[in-house]
């Protein structure tokens, strides 16, 4: 994928909140001069920052046609439906955009250059239509080479789905690599992969290659690398996605790992009763320990719905129970977490 400078619109209808836009908003955390609107029809005259916490006053239109005047190259889908099927309405903002001559890029299971219709407007236009979640093909079967690797994995995973795995994981990569460290992060889905320009959809592979996929991307990391960080997709206790995390694992085989969580929630993302951290950190240490000795190395808490003293509190409780580094590393910092990981190295 082509990462350079854009100008972005993200499209998210119903959606620009901090958990269900989570492709557009990393664009808007990471590349925040590169995004000039957000299409949400619900919060039209509000903008970024008052609805998320970041990107200022990037501001949110009605439609993509309202963009316009701000000369957008590239419309992204910024939110991910259940099923990750098109609507026809924002099949229309999708062509409206082909029209003005801009890229499309989508994270949904549903692929733009599947649509006839879609595909003859961008071929027209001399326009790119980006689908994220296309499997690599020809797919690579597992080998079990995780038995012969020198180089240290951790993968990021979560109590359920929306837990900032990526973004711990992004943040993570970051950091370390601001301190000089040799990381390699791999994004598994939509959002790791349009930030990094590589990856695999995990979610899109054939449950066979999942683990193959992974340990792939894994063995082709370069040399001298000191981690690889992988980005984690769903929970094992969530019932629509455990596969994909269970095949995730298998895959990375990971040495360490760093467990994410939203204290707020009872109910998880498919309105399922939430079972309690230490259980969900005990399970991935349970299904690992055929394999190898696996162990927590940290956890990150998303607090965006806490006050600054609440949300203090509740990460030194997690520190406390756990006995090991806790933050939320986009509003408190690292607070130790990085030190334990390079403790490791």
């Amino acid at each position: 994928m082509n990462n350079s400078k854009k100008r972005f619109v993200v499209l998210c209808h119903d959606a620009f909140n901090y958990i269900k836009n989570k492709t557009g908003n990393m664009l808007i955390r990471y590349r925040p001069d590169e995004v000039v609107a957000v299409i949400d029809r619900e919060k039209v005259g509000s903008n970024c920052e008052e609805e998320v916490g970041v990107g200022g006053d990037t501001p949110i239109l009605a439609n993509f046609n309202a963009a316009l005047p701000l000369k957008p190259d590239t419309l992204v889908i910024g939110n991910a439906t259940q099923g990750g099927f098109i609507t026809e309405e924002y099949r229309e903002e999708i062509a409206n955009a082909i029209n003005a001559g801009c890229d499309v890029i989508s994270g949904m299971h549903q692929f733009l250059n599947d649509d006839d219709d879609l595909r003859s407007r961008a071929e027209k236009r001399g326009v790119q239509l980006i689908d994220l979640r296309m499997a690599p093909n020809p797919p690579h079967f597992p080998t079990g080479s995780w038995q012969n690797r020198k180089i240290p994995v951790l993968l990021i995973v979560g109590t359920d789905c929306d837990t900032g795995k990526m973004t711990t994981a992004w943040e993570l990569s970051k950091r370390l690599k601001d301190r000089g460290r040799r990381v390699e992060f791999i994004g598994t889905g939509q959002t790791g992969i349009l930030l990094s320009g590589s990856g695999v959809p995990i979610d899109a592979v054939k449950a066979d290659f999942m683990a193959g996929e992974i340990e792939y991307l894994i063995d082709n990391v370069p040399n001298n690398t000191e981690l690889v960080i992988v980005e984690g997709q769903g929970a094992l206790t969530n019932q629509f996605y455990a596969g994909v995390t269970l095949g995730l694992m298998h895959g990375a085989m990971p040495d360490y790992m760093l467990m994410t969580h939203d204290p707020t929630r009872d109910l998880d993302v498919t309105d399922f009763p939430m079972t309690t951290m230490k259980h969900v950190m005990d399970l991935h240490l349970d299904l690992m320990k055929s394999f190898k000795q696996s162990r927590f190395i940290g956890i990150n808490l998303l607090t965006f719905a806490f006050d600054n003293e609440k949300a203090l509190k509740i990460i030194e409780n997690s520190r406390k129970e756990f006995n090991m580094e806790t933050t939320d590393l986009i509003r408190f910092g690292d607070k130790g977490l990085l030190d334990a990981i390079e403790g490791v190295l």
